[in-house]
């Protein structure tokens, strides 16, 4: 999905991400600790970013970088779109160079993008998950709204890292 929409809060702007952001992107992306429960491997390089932030135009999904006003700098990304199986119901997720970690800086993008949701789509159903030793990524999810409601599975998209998930709905 082409992202032409700006959000703002007290101090992020989420915008699209592009080409240009591969520098910082990979800033996230190559840190383990970030990686570690994303669906994603560690990046080594940054040469397929380039690809995969153009791959994000073809997604059903809103893609976002997540940019501190006060600096430019950005910070993180995350992307909210309709849940696999029920189009009523959003999904979104979220990660940040571990540099802004604990800062409300997660809580704050996630929850715009809810909003963004609710207000452009008039979607009121949300859900997102975390792996279970991801308690901060609870709290976040928490403190959006939403609540939860049952253990899954999660695993890497290459089938490795199996481990439990909590998963999370919300209803605004």
């Amino acid at each position: 999905m082409v992202n032409n929409y700006v959000l703002e809060t007290d101090r992020l702007i989420l915008r699209a991400l592009t080409a240009d952001d591969c520098d910082d992107i990979y800033k996230w992306v190559s840190d383990e600790d970030v990686t570690r429960y994303m669906v994603y491997n560690t990046y080594t390089s940054k040469e397929p970013l380039t690809g995969w932030v153009k791959s994000l135009d073809d997604t059903p999904d809103y893609h976002f970088g997540f940019v501190i006003k006060d600096t430019g700098e950005l910070i993180g990304s995350g992307s909210i779109g309709p849940h696999k199986g029920d189009p009523e119901r959003w999904g979104l997720g979220y990660n940040l160079r571990k540099d802004r970690w604990g800062m409300g800086y997660a809580t704050e993008a996630a929850g715009a993008m809810i909003r963004f949701a609710r207000n452009e789509f008039g979607i009121r159903k949300f859900a997102s998950s975390h792996v279970e030793q991801n308690k901060a990524s609870g709290h976040v999810m928490e403190k959006c709204g939403l609540h939860f409601v049952r253990y899954g599975q999660f695993q890497k998209l290459d089938g490795t890292c199996k481990m439990r998930s909590m998963e999370y709905e919300g209803e605004f």
